[in-house]
Parts: C-alpha cells; sequence; structure tokens
C-alpha cells in the first residue's frame, strides 16, 4: 500500500480517487471547501459530481495540503487552473513526488502545453500526464477502460503500476506532445459533433467531422513536435471518439445546445462545469494561424463561438471549400515519386 494524493474533488478526481483506494492505495482526496468534504466523508459520496458511486473505507476527503506529501499526487484541475494550483501546492510537495495531470487543455497566453507549465511551476518534479477515452461516470462505476500516460520512461512505468486495475488499464508512450496535444484539441472537435447534432444534422455529418477534425489535430500536432502515429492512439483517434459521441461528454452536451441556437454564455451556464473545448478553440485557431496550419474546422469553431456566425453558414463553408486530396501530404510524396 501506497500513500497517494489526488488534487481536484471534482468528477473525475473523484473518479481517480476509488480507482486508487481500489487498487489499494491509502488516498487522499483534497478539495477546496470543508463542508463539502465533510459531507463527502460523511455519506462515502460525491453526491454532486459523481452520483451514486460509493468511496472506498481507504478513501479521506479532506482539505489538508499536509496530505500532498506523498509519492505520487494527481493533478484533477481545470486548465486554466493548473499554474494557480502548482504554486499553491509547491510547499506541501515532497522532492521527487511524481505529478501526474489529468487536465486536457493548454495555458492561453503562452501557448504552453499544461505538463510544461507543471514543470515550471515543481521543477523539483517529475511531470507525467494521463489521457485516453476515460468518462469519470464509467471508471467509477468499474466499467473497462483503457488510458495512457506519457513521460520519461521510468516516471511513466511507476504510474503505470501505481494506476493499473483489472478493470483500468494503462499504456505508456514517451510522446509527451503528441498525447497532450490530442486530449487538447479533440474537445474542439467535440463542439462541432455536438453543434451538428443541435442543427439535426445525422451521423455522416458527425463522422465527416470527426474524421476531418483528426486531420487537423495531427497536422497542428505534429507541426508542435508530436509522432503522427500518436494521433491514432488512444489520445488522440480512441478520446476524439468518445468525446465526440458520449452522453456524458460535456463538449458534445454544449455544441448541441449552441446547434439549437442558445447562446454561449447560456449554454456555459447549463452545463454547470468546465468545458474546456471552449477555451481549447480560441487557443487552437491561434496557433494554427502561427504555424501557417491550415485549420478549417477550428476556424469555423472560433467564429461560431466568438464572432456570432450562424453555424448553418459555418457547415455551409466548409461543404463549399475549394477542392482538395484527403491525404495531401500522401498526395505529394506520390506524385513527386
Amino acid at each position: 500500500m501506497s500513500k497517494v494524493a489526488v488534487y481536484g474533488a471534482g468528477s473525475w478526481g473523484s473518479a481517480l480517487a476509488v480507482l486508487l483506494a481500489k487498487a489499494g492505495h491509502q488516498v487522499a482526496l483534497i478539495g477546496r471547501h470543508e463542508a463539502e468534504m465533510e459531507q463527502m466523508k460523511k455519506h462515502r459520496e460525491n453526491a454532486h459530481y459523481l452520483p451514486g458511486v460509493v468511496l472506498p473505507p481507504g478513501l479521506l476527503p479532506t482539505t489538508d495540503l499536509n496530505l500532498l506529501n506523498t509519492e505520487l499526487v494527481v493533478f484533477c484541475v481545470p486548465s486554466h487552473s493548473v499554474r494557480e494550483a502548482a504554486r499553491l501546492v509547491r510547499p506541501y510537495l515532497r522532492e521527487g513526488c511524481i505529478v501526474v495531470n489529468t487536465a486536457k487543455g493548454m495555458e492561453e497566453g503562452t501557448y504552453l502545453r499544461l505538463s510544461e507549465v507543471l514543470t515550471e511551476e515543481l521543477p523539483q518534479n517529475p511531470v507525467a500526464v494521463l489521457s485516453g477515452p476515460s468518462h469519470a461516470e464509467e471508471v467509477g462505476r468499474d466499467m473497462p477502460t483503457t488510458v495512457v500516460v506519457a513521460s520519461e520512461v521510468g516516471t511513466a512505468q511507476t504510474v503505470q503500476d501505481m494506476m493499473m486495475t483489472p478493470k483500468f488499464r494503462v499504456y505508456t508512450n514517451p510522446d509527451v506532445i503528441g498525447v497532450e496535444l490530442g486530449g487538447a484539441l479533440k474537445n474542439v472537435i467535440a463542439l462541432c459533433t455536438g453543434i451538428a447534432e443541435g442543427l439535426g444534422f445525422g451521423d455522416n455529418t458527425k463522422a465527416a467531422l470527426m474524421t476531418r477534425g483528426l486531420a487537423e489535430i495531427a497536422r497542428l500536432g505534429v507541426a508542435l513536435g508530436g509522432n503522427p502515429l500518436t494521433f491514432a492512439g488512444l489520445s488522440g483517434v480512441g478520446d476524439l471518439i468518445v468525446t465526440c459521441t458520449s452522453l456524458h461528454s460535456r463538449n458534445r452536451r454544449a455544441g448541441v445546445a449552441l446547434g439549437q441556437g442558445k447562446p454561449l454564455e447560456t449554454v456555459l451556464e447549463e452545463v454547470g462545469m468546465v468545458v474546456e473545448g471552449v477555451r481549447a478553440t480560441r487557443i487552437a485557431y491561434h496557433l494554427g494561424i502561427k504555424n501557417n496550419i491550415p485549420m478549417p474546422i477550428t476556424e469555423q469553431a472560433y467564429k461560431v463561438l466568438f464572432e456570432g456566425a450562424d453555424p448553418k453558414i459555418a457547415v455551409a463553408d466548409l461543404m463549399l471549400r475549394g477542392k482538395r486530396h484527403e491525404l495531401e501530404e500522401v498526395v505529394e510524396m506520390s506524385w513527386l515519386k
């Protein structure tokens, strides 16, 4: 048995804390609000974020930051809170403690990946990234799930050993850049498939958005240093599929509401939790421009979210673009030969 801590008591933090406790670890689930943590301790359930999932005996809901003094800390905070959270917990972390980030996004303004943010703020701690198709609601209920952890090999294997269970299979991948970008950018495409559904379009449209959206993700991801094979894996196509199709997906639900004509502010209020795809769209749009990467789906998503464009017109603009080859790079290589 090891002592581990999960920082962030939302749905994902609670699900991973349950998972780690069932794996035999002594787990401190650390939240911000004393009253909420006391309710969780009393009723053995996170009724607001993960209702119906019993918190095992080895899991302690708490606000005590001193319990971060462990060999593994899992960060489960929204992407825009990662830097602030790292600064807050830094005095409590032991040197060499592995920090596992689970947020999927990038930092606005700096365009840093979240592992880069954590490395800046926590230079004494090795950082790993956990990603892949994994909804908290299903992990908390022991539904078979596969994920990927990215870091240098020793750190990744340690996290794999500590988190893997018969119902939670953990793969390792040295491509931190690709794993992070796949997890962040798929939220943009999930918003778009939700918008298509809200407009009343069917499976053909959603399949087209997912497939061409993956092409955009990989194009930008490779330009930023990711391995193209990573985008065909769990943190790429795997996470894209689950986020674009699942009823659990906040990004998909937000997109459906946008497609039905609701304003963005109303949609975010109704969802009630962070919709990472909104911020990711703005970041991806500007990164595409900065790196001269064509990202037509992302561009239309940006116009709908931040410029008030009509989603129906956005779809028409995508369909009426000039003729293209499906795989431009393959065609170019073939013709050059």
